[in-house]
């Protein structure tokens, strides 16, 4: 990654998971994610989605603990939902300082996405 602020803090969240093949197809089958990269033995991947980018580790003692924060923002929120909806993934609403709409994946780490109406 080519460095344009020395002072810019660059994030990517990990999230523990059972089976690294098994979470990476849930992102990019069910969100449309795509593969960054995979280690060789896969145990460790990464997915992205535009800006987006998350690690999924394998680790059966943590997995789903984890919870990342999505802005998206309005235009891909509908889009968002219009797939949640097409392909039947369980997202339920919290009110979470703001409306705010959760995915689980498959080993219960939550995806919290907050939007306006």
């Amino acid at each position: 990654m080519a460095e344009t602020d020395p002072l810019r803090w660059y994030t990517r969240p990990v999230l523990f998971v059972t089976s690294c093949a098994t979470a990476r197809a849930f992102y990019v089958d069910q969100l449309d994610f795509s593969v960054a990269w995979t280690s060789p033995d896969d145990w460790v991947c990464q997915v992205s989605h535009g800006e987006c980018e998350i690690i999924l580790c394998t680790d059966t003692a943590r997995a789903g603990s984890g919870r990342v924060y999505i802005e998206l923002t309005r235009e891909a929120h509908r889009r968002f939902d219009a797939q949640c909806t097409a392909r039947q993934l369980p997202v339920r609403e919290v009110q979470w300082g703001h409306r705010t709409q959760v995915l689980t994946d498959p080993d219960g780490n939550e995806l919290y996405f907050p939007y306006d109406e």
